[in-house]
């Protein structure tokens, strides 16, 4: 999607609206002067905060031990080994995550997020966080934002909407508007979530150790490495000059890609602080609303194909990408353009990091297990001396593919175990870029089911693929040293992988979703819940 012919100046910027409140000049922005030593701090405190110590200081750790306790003994003694087991174990972790406030919550919406990464009655259960998070009173809302700025809210704004558009667990937004007329969304910090953040990670990094082996939902990686990673992720949501230098770059990398499919809200020029960000107001279809959009002349399969391209295209090309996609951080434009919300979970890729997910994204396409081994051990999901020829044995990678639709219950089963051993074998965790990534892929997985549940996955993968090697292919190649001339476009991993034969040409999402649900029964009726 082209630009249009008296477009806004800022547009070779970012990928911002085509009807601006304001126009984006960085060296006029002032909040941004030290966001790149804030970064650096933010990065070197972690260790800090999550080194391992005898005891927690403070109190926290009691509350933690109270609710989390009280929550797996009443689940040992009522529910365990029974039908319901892991439902209700989840719904007590869910009830306790809530009583002990923001970082548990951003937690359980981080999990919420990861369908396939974790149970499914885990994410489930936490899914209820994303909307049940209270929001503060008005007064605390207004001491932040006059202690950030010095003035009163009415000095501010001409208009200030008390009530909340949305509450999340790090902070709340409202919508207004400013004197000078503008249309305004204001995210407001919760009062003590930066100082609770703190504390809790402390407790978590003292727990953490005590839990290694006796926690089924981390199957690939062990309870220090997921704090270390849970740190990594929310300390950069305490400052929100660091969300508002994500937008801008976010939007600057889908102009460099030539990607118009996204919209981004211009952070305001002065209006930004650590705790409050003033950004211009979008309005959309929710992300969920397929019958409005369809009403609009929306078309939905553009839509999926905007997210994936645009998604992928951050990783690979550009290095950056937005973090943390759900349904309530982004919506679709009456255009069909995808307005993205929320930067507070941005991924951010080393040059190495970056040509790791082409090489793995390449290999998953020509379906070449080394080059995706080796991608995987140069993103952090395996340690760099590990022996990738041994691996491909041990995992039968070079022998004959099992069909999952086609294995008995036990010996599905015992395969998954021997494959989870074998990986905390040689060491295997799961680096934050790769969890924020597949998390994404996770989500855009289940918008493929409500927006395009007819879609050909085979003839779309075929098709995205080939996007790549015409508009990226010169740098793609030269990046992880192919030849374009033998690039080829193979989809037996995936054939493979839901149990269709080789000779299958057509598969749509529809009847992958039976697949999985024919595997899903097999578990079922082997007891695993």
């Amino acid at each position: 999607m082209e630009a249009p012919p008296t477009a806004p100046a800022d547009l070779e910027l970012g990928s911002f609206s085509d009807t601006p409140e304001w126009i984006v000049v960085p060296d006029e922005m002032p909040w941004r002067a030290h966001v790149d030593d804030i970064r650096w701090l933010t990065q070197h405190r972690l260790p800090e905060l999550i080194a391992p110590r005898r005891l927690p200081r403070g109190t926290r750790v009691f509350s933690v031990l109270r609710h989390f306790g009280t929550a797996v003994g009443l689940w040992y003694l009522r529910a365990r080994g029974k039908d319901n087991s892991r439902a209700d174990l989840s719904r007590r972790l869910r009830i306790a995550a809530e009583h002990l406030g923001p970082t548990y919550i951003k937690l359980a919406q981080i999990i919420s997020s990861g369908e396939g990464l974790f149970p499914e009655e885990l994410v489930t259960e936490f899914k209820k966080c994303r909307d049940q998070v209270p929001a503060e009173p008005f007064s605390s809302v207004r001491a932040t934002v006059e202690s950030e700025f010095g003035r009163t809210i009415e000095d501010l704004f001409s208009e200030f909407d008390q009530k909340p558009l949305a509450a999340a667990s790090i902070a709340q937004v409202h919508a207004a508007t400013l004197h000078t007329g503008e249309r305004v969304v204001v995210k407001v910090q919760r009062t003590t979530v930066s100082d609770l953040v703190r504390k809790d990670l402390g407790v978590m990094a003292w727990l953490a150790p005590f839990l290694v082996g006796r926690l089924p939902f981390a199957a690939l990686a062990n309870p220090p490495a997921l704090v270390e990673l849970f740190a990594e992720t929310i300390s950069e949501e305490l400052d929100f000059r660091l969300e508002g230098q994500n937008m801008l770059d976010v939007a600057q990398s889908f102009v460099n890609l030539g990607q118009r499919g996204y919209v981004i809200a211009r952070p305001h020029p002065t209006l930004v602080t650590r705790r409050v960000l003033v950004m211009e107001r979008l309005d959309g279809f929710n992300f969920d609303d397929v019958d409005s959009m369809l009403a609009a002349g929306v078309d939905t399969h553009a839509v999926i194909r905007t997210g994936m391209i645009g998604f992928m295209e951050g990783a690979m090309i550009e290095g950056i990408f937005h973090g943390d996609l759900h349904g309530g951080n982004l919506f679709v434009l009456p255009d069909g353009r995808v307005a993205l919300l929320d930067f507070g979970i941005t991924a951010r890729l080393s040059e190495a990091k970056r040509r790791a997910f082409l090489r793995l994204m390449l290999g998953a396409t020509t379906n070449d297990v080394r080059i995706q081994l080796g991608a995987l051990r140069d993103l952090g999901a395996l340690p760099l001396d590990t022996d990738l020829e041994v691996v491909i044995a041990d995992l039968g990678l070079d022998g004959p593919p099992l069909d999952p639709t086609q294995l008995s219950p036990d010996e599905m089963i015992k395969e998954i175990q021997k494959v989870v051993k074998l990986l905390m074998g040689y060491g295997a965790r799961l680096p934050k870029e790769l969890m924020l990534y597949v998390k994404n892929l996770v989500f855009l997985d289940g918008a493929i089911a409500r927006l395009a549940p007819d879609l050909d996955l085979f003839a779309e993968i075929t098709s995205i693929s080939m996007y790549f090697a015409q508009t990226h292919g010169e740098k793609l190649f030269a990046d992880v040293g192919v030849n374009p001339a033998t690039f080829q476009v193979d989809l037996t991993g995936l054939k493979d992988a839901v149990g269709v034969d080789a000779s299958t040409n057509r598969l749509t999402y529809r009847e992958l979703q039976e697949r999985r649900e024919l595997i899903k029964s097999r578990f079922e009726r082997r007891g695993v819940k």
